[in-house]
């Protein structure tokens, strides 16, 4: 696989893993009653806010894993 092809793979399963981790804590925090987009910085605003964060990062970090596990199919 060409370096280009690599690292547009790398940028768009990132993406896809960030925004879908965010959404997935955005869907569950609004499940608990926590609205991110609640006036002011109240605590159930705040911990919505965390749970974006978290789950951004989640995701983030599923999609790494999927691509080394990728790759280490395509090695083999």
């Amino acid at each position: 696989m060409g370096a280009g092809k690599r690292l547009l793979l790398e940028g768009v399963s990132d993406a896809v893993g960030f925004v879908g981790g965010a959404l997935a804590g955005f869907g569950l925090g609004q499940a608990f009653g926590l609205d991110v987009f609640a006036a002011g910085y109240g605590t159930a605003s705040l911990l919505g806010i965390a749970l974006v964060g978290v789950g951004g990062g989640l995701g983030l970090h599923a999609a790494r894993r999927w691509r080394a596990l990728q790759r280490q199919k395509a090695e083999d």
